[in-house]
């Protein structure tokens, strides 16, 4: 995608917000907005939106466990289903 494709001034956004809304829900590309010239926000649609939290989160888990590797503070698989195995049995 070319974000150059998709730059719109301000004013653009103001006078045609409901063809905006729908350009964006059927071709899922965000907008860049400008004001006086520079880019000032991009907008979106819920969906794709809603997925980029959805990756951002997941690349924080995976963040998260990749730190866990590298300090060593892993534990073995077999430990790990043994624990939710007696986890399960207690309930």
């Amino acid at each position: 995608m070319k974000y150059s494709e998709h730059i719109k001034p301000i004013s653009y956004l103001k006078a045609h917000a409901s063809d905006v809304a729908r350009s964006l829900n059927e071709l899922r590309e965000p907008m860049v907005i400008t004001q006086n010239g520079e880019a000032k926000m991009v907008v979106q649609d819920i969906r794709s939106y809603e997925q980029t939290q959805e990756t951002l989160a997941l690349l924080k888990i995976l963040a998260m466990g990749n730190r866990e590797v590298e300090r060593d503070e892993t534990i073995d698989a077999e430990d790990a289903f043994a624990a939710i195995q007696s986890r399960d049995d207690e309930h």
